[in-house]
């Protein structure tokens, strides 16, 4: 087990801050260069950069640079250029470019150019220092002991950011929606489609939302509504309860786990009702229930580590601690404040009614409030920068779309993606049986209804079809 199974916000706070500071260090000129994917692919792409306010609402903010990578079209009559939106928030469109979904950006040029965009507070387009590391004992993984930190630790980098003439304000969903309006400027085109995933789906919705004339098509994955940063618990709890069917299927898993959901639930009782102390790299962690409940909510995104769960967590039921520590390897990088998916979480906020419900349903939940953490932990941090129930609302829309789902997306599960899809009136659906959260790579035949879909043909609804998961238990 890696780190890659830490909650996946805090994660990707991490991964932004990993990226090369390109804004405050050397930039990387624009023009044509050979671009490489992390398994030596090559290709031929063009670095662009284009300027927009760091917060259109106060005509003294600053003025900061955007980046993105170009990938042109091999079509003789290229469409709408296609915008790929990393989720996160605190993606990078160009990392995603590099790893499985490369094949994707090359096969997408038969139809049109093909923009791996840097959203604002990231990778090309960073802005946002990094904070020092910090050589303080690190908090415990308890709901407290995170709680205290990520709000003490949010507040003090915001008034060090905004000492230093970071407008921080600006880095919000509706700021980003605009920049995609101010990119498309900038190539110089009529419309844009949007290739997206989960907050990628988020950040498109906010741009059908708010430029809905130009944008031409969009394919959406792994949909996270407007209201939906925060996910319901109750939502989170029937997914498991589709695992735990799945897992019923291996005659032998269910004879050692009768039922995964109650046996989850005994183990967060447990170390939460007496915490373990492990040796980290070198350092001391204290571990409750809610860091249990926290590590393992990264592990239910997709297959390949959902199914390791149980096996996890029969071993801490029979007090085999050691397992944790190749899963907290690097846990060093999740007490890092990263700016941009914090800003944009506590922008993006919840409806009071929503988060009323989501605090009734975490009481009895299998993973109790620490799903999304650190939201709603940060909620009344920063004060003035939730974007408000216009900015949640939900809207219709008529816009062509392509709806793509895993029926094992652990982190957006289908109750909360049916909610988005019921926005849509002009849509193709795509369910992809087995596949998690990063389901465009997850099965061949998305790859074509994408390349299908852009260039305008008819995509029916589809089913593909991938081998449930196994779960070994030892």
């Amino acid at each position: 087990m890696t780190q890659t199974f830490l909650n996946r916000r805090s994660l990707l706070a991490v991964a932004s801050l990993a990226l090369p500071s390109v804004a405050l260090a050397r930039q990387p000129q624009a023009g044509p260069f050979r671009f490489a994917s992390r398994k030596g692919q090559e290709a031929d792409a063009e670095r662009g950069f284009f300027e927009v306010p760091e917060d259109r609402r106060d005509p003294r903010s600053r003025r900061i640079r955007l980046g993105y990578v170009r990938f042109r079209s091999t079509a003789a009559k290229p469409g709408s250029p296609i915008v790929y939106l990393a989720g996160g928030p605190g993606g990078s469109g160009v990392d995603a470019a590099t790893g499985p979904r490369f094949s994707i950006f090359m096969a997408l040029r038969e139809v049109a150019d093909v923009i791996a965009f840097d959203q604002r507070g990231v990778g090309l387009s960073a802005h946002i220092p990094e904070r020092p590391a910090s050589t303080a004992p690190w908090p415990a993984l308890t709901h407290q002991g995170l709680t205290r930190w990520v709000r003490d630790e949010t507040q003090k980098a915001w008034v060090d950011w905004t000492a230093a003439g970071v407008a921080m304000a600006g880095y919000n969903t509706e700021q980003s929606a605009d920049d995609i309006d101010d990119l498309r400027r900038h190539l110089g085109a009529d419309k844009v489609s949007l290739w997206g995933l989960s907050y990628g789906s988020h950040l498109g919705l906010a741009v059908l939302k708010r430029h809905a004339d130009v944008i031409d098509r969009v394919a959406l994955a792994s949909l996270e509504g407007l209201d939906q940063t925060v996910k319901r618990p109750a939502h989170i709890d029937a997914f498991m309860r589709r695992v735990d069917g799945v897992l019923g299927q291996d005659s032998a898993a269910r004879a050692a786990i009768p039922d995964l959901p109650a046996l989850m639930r005994r183990v967060h009782a447990r170390y939460e009702a007496k915490p373990v102390t492990l040796k980290i790299d070198g350092k001391d962690l204290t571990l409750g229930g809610f860091g249990i409940q926290m590590l393992a909510s990264g592990m239910v995104a997709n297959p390949p580590s959902l199914s390791r769960l149980p096996g996890l967590y029969l071993a801490l039921d029979a007090g085999r601690t050691e397992v944790l520590a190749p899963l907290l390897a690097g846990v060093g990088g999740l007490f890092t404040i990263g700016g941009m998916p914090e800003a944009m979480d506590l922008a993006s906020g919840v409806s009071p009614g929503r988060l009323a419900l989501i605090r009734a349903e975490a009481k009895t939940a299998v993973f109790g409030d620490a799903f999304n953490y650190p939201m709603p932990h940060l909620l009344g941090a920063i004060p003035r920068v939730d974007l408000g129930e216009d900015f949640r609302a939900s809207f219709k829309i008529d816009t062509p779309a392509l709806l793509v789902a895993g029926s094992l997306d652990g982190r957006t599960p289908l109750e909360e993606q049916a909610e988005v899809i019921a926005q849509f009136r002009n849509k193709a659906q795509v369910m992809v049986e087995n596949a998690g959260h990063n389901v465009f790579e997850a099965h061949p035949g998305v790859q074509d209804l994408l390349v299908r879909f852009f260039r305008g043909e008819t995509v029916g609804d589809t089913t593909l079809k991938l081998p449930p998961p196994t779960f070994p238990l030892a």
